[in-house]
Protein backbone atom coordinates (compact mmCIF):
# COMPACT_ATOMS: atom_id res chain seq x y z
CA UNK A 1 0.00 0.00 0.00
CA UNK A 2 1.56 3.59 -1.06
CA UNK A 3 2.06 5.93 1.62
CA UNK A 4 1.06 8.82 -0.54
CA UNK A 5 -0.79 9.66 -3.29
CA UNK A 6 -2.05 12.47 -5.59
CA UNK A 7 -5.32 14.43 -5.22
CA UNK A 8 -7.11 14.99 -7.81
CA UNK A 9 -10.32 15.90 -6.30
CA UNK A 10 -11.99 19.58 -5.99
CA UNK A 11 -9.72 22.25 -4.03
CA UNK A 12 -12.47 23.12 -0.94
CA UNK A 13 -11.55 26.83 -1.31
CA UNK A 14 -13.44 30.04 -2.44
CA UNK A 15 -16.75 29.35 -3.64
CA UNK A 16 -16.44 25.10 -3.90
CA UNK A 17 -16.02 25.28 0.03
CA UNK A 18 -19.15 27.85 0.19
CA UNK A 19 -20.96 25.16 -1.53
CA UNK A 20 -20.04 22.27 0.49
CA UNK A 21 -21.06 24.34 3.25
CA UNK A 22 -24.35 25.03 1.90
CA UNK A 23 -25.07 21.30 0.83
CA UNK A 24 -23.66 20.15 4.35
CA UNK A 25 -25.74 22.26 6.25
CA UNK A 26 -28.88 20.41 5.26
CA UNK A 27 -28.01 17.22 6.58
CA UNK A 28 -27.44 18.67 9.82
CA UNK A 29 -29.65 15.79 11.63
CA UNK A 30 -26.48 13.39 10.39
CA UNK A 31 -23.94 15.66 12.96
CA UNK A 32 -26.60 15.33 15.41
CA UNK A 33 -26.65 11.84 15.23
CA UNK A 34 -23.06 11.35 15.22
CA UNK A 35 -22.05 13.75 18.06
CA UNK A 36 -24.77 12.45 20.32
CA UNK A 37 -23.93 8.61 19.81
CA UNK A 38 -19.92 9.88 20.81
CA UNK A 39 -20.60 11.60 23.37
CA UNK A 40 -21.58 8.72 25.32
CA UNK A 41 -17.65 8.05 25.01
CA UNK A 42 -16.14 10.94 25.85
CA UNK A 43 -15.61 12.54 29.41
CA UNK A 44 -16.48 15.96 30.56
CA UNK A 45 -13.53 18.04 30.02
CA UNK A 46 -12.04 16.01 27.49
CA UNK A 47 -9.99 17.28 24.98
CA UNK A 48 -11.34 16.37 21.40
CA UNK A 49 -9.46 16.89 17.98
CA UNK A 50 -12.15 16.67 14.49
CA UNK A 51 -9.57 16.52 11.49
CA UNK A 52 -10.88 18.13 8.63
CA UNK A 53 -14.37 19.14 10.08
CA UNK A 54 -14.68 21.57 7.03
CA UNK A 55 -17.82 23.93 8.57
CA UNK A 56 -17.91 22.85 11.50
CA UNK A 57 -20.87 20.81 12.01
CA UNK A 58 -19.79 17.77 14.10
CA UNK A 59 -17.57 20.31 16.43
CA UNK A 60 -20.89 22.50 17.16
CA UNK A 61 -23.27 19.96 18.12
CA UNK A 62 -20.98 18.31 19.85
CA UNK A 63 -20.38 21.37 22.15
CA UNK A 64 -23.92 21.48 22.40
CA UNK A 65 -24.08 18.33 24.44
CA UNK A 66 -21.31 18.54 26.96
CA UNK A 67 -18.07 20.36 28.64
CA UNK A 68 -15.25 19.77 26.17
CA UNK A 69 -12.72 21.49 25.00
CA UNK A 70 -13.04 21.21 21.12
CA UNK A 71 -10.16 21.67 18.33
CA UNK A 72 -11.01 21.21 14.40
CA UNK A 73 -8.13 21.02 12.39
CA UNK A 74 -8.49 21.60 8.50
CA UNK A 75 -6.17 22.06 5.40
CA UNK A 76 -8.73 24.47 4.07
CA UNK A 77 -8.69 28.41 4.66
CA UNK A 78 -11.80 28.85 3.61
CA UNK A 79 -13.24 26.37 5.77
CA UNK A 80 -11.44 27.34 9.47
CA UNK A 81 -13.08 30.82 8.40
CA UNK A 82 -16.33 29.60 7.80
CA UNK A 83 -16.52 26.90 10.58
CA UNK A 84 -15.30 29.80 13.15
CA UNK A 85 -18.04 32.06 11.97
CA UNK A 86 -20.61 29.42 12.31
CA UNK A 87 -19.03 28.34 15.87
CA UNK A 88 -19.53 31.87 16.87
CA UNK A 89 -23.22 32.17 15.31
CA UNK A 90 -24.48 29.43 17.15
CA UNK A 91 -22.64 30.57 20.99
CA UNK A 92 -20.66 27.63 21.29
CA UNK A 93 -16.35 27.72 22.22
CA UNK A 94 -14.22 25.92 20.03
CA UNK A 95 -11.00 26.46 18.18
CA UNK A 96 -10.28 26.06 14.65
CA UNK A 97 -7.05 26.11 12.96
CA UNK A 98 -5.44 25.86 9.54
CA UNK A 99 -3.02 22.73 8.79
CA UNK A 100 -1.83 19.36 7.70
CA UNK A 101 -3.41 15.97 8.99
CA UNK A 102 -0.05 14.13 8.53
CA UNK A 103 1.94 16.78 10.02
CA UNK A 104 -0.59 18.51 12.62
CA UNK A 105 0.74 21.93 14.86
CA UNK A 106 0.46 19.87 17.99
CA UNK A 107 2.63 18.67 21.14
CA UNK A 108 2.41 14.20 21.27
CA UNK A 109 -0.64 13.00 23.82
CA UNK A 110 -2.38 16.45 23.64
CA UNK A 111 -6.18 15.02 22.88
CA UNK A 112 -8.38 12.66 24.37
CA UNK A 113 -10.58 11.58 21.12
CA UNK A 114 -9.89 12.19 17.59
CA UNK A 115 -12.55 12.20 15.07
CA UNK A 116 -12.28 12.27 10.76
CA UNK A 117 -15.54 12.16 8.83
CA UNK A 118 -15.82 12.16 5.22
CA UNK A 119 -12.45 13.44 4.68
CA UNK A 120 -9.84 11.12 4.86
CA UNK A 121 -9.68 9.55 1.55
CA UNK A 122 -8.87 12.61 0.05
CA UNK A 123 -5.23 12.67 2.14
CA UNK A 124 -2.13 12.53 0.49
CA UNK A 125 -0.39 11.18 3.09
CA UNK A 126 -2.53 8.54 4.61
CA UNK A 127 -0.55 6.59 6.81
CA UNK A 128 1.45 9.71 7.58
CA UNK A 129 -2.00 11.05 9.10
CA UNK A 130 -2.73 7.94 10.70
CA UNK A 131 0.85 7.88 12.63
CA UNK A 132 -0.11 11.17 13.70
CA UNK A 133 -3.02 10.82 14.72
CA UNK A 134 -1.76 7.93 17.54
CA UNK A 135 0.80 10.55 18.18
CA UNK A 136 -1.60 13.80 19.39
CA UNK A 137 -4.06 10.99 20.92
CA UNK A 138 -3.32 10.62 24.83
CA UNK A 139 -2.49 6.51 26.36
CA UNK A 140 -6.33 5.08 26.52
CA UNK A 141 -8.08 7.55 24.13
CA UNK A 142 -9.83 6.33 21.08
CA UNK A 143 -9.91 7.56 17.56
CA UNK A 144 -12.60 7.36 15.08
CA UNK A 145 -12.80 7.27 11.34
CA UNK A 146 -15.58 7.55 8.90
CA UNK A 147 -15.28 7.34 5.71
CA UNK A 148 -16.71 6.46 2.21
CA UNK A 149 -16.03 2.59 1.17
CA UNK A 150 -14.86 1.64 -2.27
CA UNK A 151 -17.20 -0.75 -3.06
CA UNK A 152 -20.56 1.30 -2.31
CA UNK A 153 -22.88 0.60 -4.52
CA UNK A 154 -24.70 2.98 -6.96
CA UNK A 155 -28.08 1.58 -4.82
CA UNK A 156 -26.39 3.10 -1.73
CA UNK A 157 -24.78 6.24 -2.72
CA UNK A 158 -28.12 6.94 -4.42
CA UNK A 159 -29.94 6.26 -1.11
CA UNK A 160 -27.57 8.30 0.37
CA UNK A 161 -28.06 11.34 -1.57
CA UNK A 162 -32.19 10.65 -1.07
CA UNK A 163 -31.86 10.74 2.63
CA UNK A 164 -29.69 14.44 2.45
CA UNK A 165 -32.78 16.69 1.14
CA UNK A 166 -31.26 18.31 -1.78
CA UNK A 167 -32.68 20.35 -4.26
CA UNK A 168 -32.45 19.13 -7.65
CA UNK A 169 -28.99 20.65 -8.93
CA UNK A 170 -27.44 20.04 -5.39
CA UNK A 171 -28.63 16.64 -6.10
CA UNK A 172 -26.93 15.94 -9.20
CA UNK A 173 -23.93 17.88 -8.33
CA UNK A 174 -23.69 15.81 -5.27
CA UNK A 175 -24.16 12.92 -7.08
CA UNK A 176 -21.41 13.39 -10.03
CA UNK A 177 -19.16 14.34 -7.37
CA UNK A 178 -19.64 10.60 -5.15
CA UNK A 179 -19.61 8.75 -8.39
CA UNK A 180 -16.19 10.40 -10.53
CA UNK A 181 -14.21 11.63 -7.37
CA UNK A 182 -15.23 10.68 -3.71
CA UNK A 183 -15.48 6.98 -4.81
CA UNK A 184 -12.19 7.18 -6.87
CA UNK A 185 -10.51 8.25 -4.14
CA UNK A 186 -11.95 5.50 -1.20
CA UNK A 187 -10.44 2.20 0.17
CA UNK A 188 -11.18 -0.57 0.85
CA UNK A 189 -11.50 -2.11 4.02
CA UNK A 190 -8.16 -4.38 3.19
CA UNK A 191 -6.31 -1.07 1.94
CA UNK A 192 -7.27 0.58 5.27
CA UNK A 193 -6.61 -2.29 7.66
CA UNK A 194 -3.02 -2.52 5.64
CA UNK A 195 -2.09 1.77 6.43
CA UNK A 196 -3.41 1.13 9.87
CA UNK A 197 -0.78 -1.77 9.91
CA UNK A 198 2.32 0.43 9.02
CA UNK A 199 1.51 2.89 12.00
CA UNK A 200 1.99 3.02 15.98
CA UNK A 201 -1.81 1.71 16.13
CA UNK A 202 -0.48 -2.01 14.09
CA UNK A 203 -4.67 -2.90 13.90
CA UNK A 204 -7.78 -1.37 13.77
CA UNK A 205 -11.69 -2.61 14.38
CA UNK A 206 -13.85 -1.74 11.08
CA UNK A 207 -17.82 -2.08 10.50
CA UNK A 208 -18.98 -1.30 7.75
CA UNK A 209 -22.23 1.34 7.54
CA UNK A 210 -24.19 2.36 4.73
CA UNK A 211 -22.18 3.78 2.13
CA UNK A 212 -18.97 4.16 4.71
CA UNK A 213 -17.29 1.96 7.35
CA UNK A 214 -15.92 3.35 10.44
CA UNK A 215 -12.68 2.95 11.57
CA UNK A 216 -11.64 2.63 15.22
CA UNK A 217 -8.05 3.00 16.79
CA UNK A 218 -6.80 2.92 20.12
CA UNK A 219 -3.48 3.87 21.80
CA UNK A 220 -2.83 1.39 24.67
CA UNK A 221 -2.59 2.61 27.72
Amino acid sequence: MPTTKAYKGMAMEGPIATWYAKITQKDVRRHKLEAQRWAQKIAPGSRVLEIAPGPGYFCIELAKLGQYRITGLDISQSFVEIARKNASAAGIQAEFRQGDAANMPFESESFDFLFCQAAFKNFSRPVKAVSEMYRVLRPGGLAIILDLRKDASEEDIDREIENMGLGRIDEFMTRWTFRHVLLKNAYSVDEMKAMVAQTPFEKCAIDKEGVGFQVLLEKRS
